[in-house]
This record gives structure tokens, C-alpha cells and sequence, in this order.
């Protein structure tokens, strides 16, 4: 009977570890872009939805309807509008790029299509997420200001805000292979950021910032070499503390006043590989990917 009844207990508790059992899976998607996007943020659109679709054949869809009725009595005569809203999301997450997604580029007339194939490493998602508010903002502080388009000299501004206190880290990469660590700050030793819930949180902006931090506070202007560039800033949150990726000072040259200095930084395969790790051994940790575009 003791054999028995430790057997159960054991397998109650691998029951959570063997649904989040990593799978290795291929996707491909063909994205027929509109005139007014360009090859890299249709290669960046083609990606994410082969990787969406993988996971929705996969692990399948949670699909939720939400219903909203309103009577309005007006002489004598009733008016009824029922509102429905409908919405799905995939049940796995994507955790790990294998190797680099092979493109294909052709035209279909005047129309851009991008063909992608991609490997990775997924999961289940067994568990609601935490529904953090997170906003990149241009040239203000209150949320109003958000936006995915940039001007060389805008300047960057990140707000947070988590029902639960935990552990923040925020990415930029780029187009050239790198990637940049914008919080924790630079004079950061510790290499990680505390946030406290239900809390709004404005980062790189040293005259709003908490008097304590103000000396270590970064901020940023962004610059533009081309006529467009495409990045990603990437949120990354969890409960449970983790530590930034290893990185170094940044090789570029600082040639305008207005900016303090590049943000330290690794290469986009050394970050993704740390994010792989980290959400690996971290169920609860949650990332999201921002794309903006910066334009001259």
C-alpha cells in the first residue's frame, strides 16, 4: 500500500513536467506582403506566422467569445445591439530558433511574397500567463506616446506595469546580428531588475525616474545608417529572478554628443541561445517581441 501510494504522489507530480516536454518541429508559411511593407518587415511577418501556425497544428487553439448586449429605449421603441467579440490564441510557445530561417523572395506581379521555412524547439502552454502592460513610447513619457515608428533623433522610452512583482530585463536587436541590453542599466552590477506589482514603471528617462536610480539611468536616441532599419525590442518578465546574458561594452563609436553610449551588447545568436536556456529552465517567464522601425 506505501509503494502504491508513493507511486501516485510521483506521478502527480510529473504530470506538469511531462506536458511541458519540449518538441522539435519545421514550419513554412508563404506571406503575400501589401505594397506599403517592406522585404524586412514582411520577412519578419512570414517568420512569426509560420512559427504561430506550427504551434496551432501542433498544440492547438484556445478560442474565447465574448457577448455584450445593449437595449436602448427611445419613444417607445426598443433598439437591441448585441455585440460579439471572438478571439483565439495558440497554446504553445515558441522557444528556440535551430539554425537560421531559410527565405525565399519572389514577385507575384507587383506583389512581394516571402516564402520561410524555419526548425525550432516548442512547447504546451499548460498555464495562463502573466498579463504584463508594456509600451515603447516616442518622444514622451505617457502611453499616448507609443509607437512602432521611429525618426533618427527620437527619443526611446520603455513604460511597464505587472499584476505581480518579479524580474525584468529588456533586449534591442538589430539587423546587423546584435543585440543590445537596455535594462538592466550599464552601471547595473547586480545584472538584474526588480519591479514591484501593480506599479508603473518609466524606463530611460533620468527626470522621472526614482531619485535612487537616477545616476544610473541610460537613456536613448536613435540613430539610423540607412534609410530604414527594422529592430526588435524584446520585454522579458518572470516571477523568479534571472540574471541578464553575459555581454560586453559596445565597439561603436560614439560620434554625437546627444548620446550617452551604446547600450552593452552580444551577438543575436548568443542572446537567443541565453533566452532559450532561460525560458528552458523558467515555465513562468514571459517574453514579448516588439518590432519597430527606424527611418532617417
Amino acid at each position: 500500500m506505501r509503494t502504491t501510494l508513493i507511486t501516485i504522489i510521483l506521478l502527480v507530480f510529473s504530470l506538469p513536467l511531462m506536458s511541458q516536454k519540449m518538441k522539435t518541429m519545421e514550419a513554412s508559411y508563404t506571406y503575400h506582403a501589401p505594397e506599403n511593407v517592406t522585404l524586412e518587415q514582411a520577412k519578419v511577418t512570414a517568420l512569426s506566422r509560420a512559427q504561430i501556425q506550427a504551434l496551432a497544428d501542433e498544440f492547438g487553439t484556445i478560442v474565447s467569445q465574448s457577448n455584450d448586449t445593449r437595449i436602448e429605449n427611445k419613444d417607445g421603441q426598443s433598439k437591441v445591439d448585441f455585440l460579439s467579440i471572438g478571439n483565439s490564441e495558440v497554446k504553445g510557445e515558441w522557444i528556440e530558433t535551430i539554425g537560421e530561417p531559410r527565405y525565399q523572395i519572389s514577385y507575384e506581379g507587383n506583389m512581394l511574397v516571402v516564402t520561410v521555412k524555419v526548425k525550432g524547439k516548442a512547447r504546451e502552454i499548460v498555464s495562463a500567463s502573466i498579463d504584463f502592460h508594456t509600451h515603447v513610447l516616442r518622444n514622451g513619457t505617457d502611453n499616448k506616446f507609443e509607437s512602432d515608428i521611429f525618426k533618427s533623433g527620437d527619443d526611446l522610452y520603455l513604460s511597464f506595469r505587472s499584476p505581480v512583482s518579479g524580474y525584468l530585463a529588456v533586449y534591442l536587436t538589430d539587423a546587423e546580428g546584435q543585440a543590445y541590453c537596455l535594462l538592466p542599466y550599464r552601471n547595473q552590477t547586480d545584472g538584474i531588475y526588480t519591479v514591484n506589482a501593480n506599479q508603473r514603471y518609466l524606463f530611460f528617462n533620468i527626470k522621472e525616474a526614482p531619485q535612487n536610480e537616477r545616476s544610473m539611468v541610460d537613456e536613448y536616441v536613435m540613430t539610423c545608417e540607412r534609410e530604414s532599419e527594422h529592430n526588435q525590442i524584446y520585454v522579458i518578465f518572470s516571477p523568479k529572478p534571472f540574471m541578464k546574458a553575459v555581454d560586453r561594452e559596445s565597439l561603436k563609436e560614439v560620434t554625437d554628443d546627444a548620446i550617452a553610449g551604446f547600450p552593452r551588447e552580444l551577438s543575436s545568436a548568443e542572446f537567443r541561445k541565453w533566452l532559450a536556456k532561460a525560458r528552458t529552465h523558467d515555465q513562468n517567464m514571459n517574453v514579448r517581441m516588439i518590432p519597430i522601425t527606424i527611418k532617417k
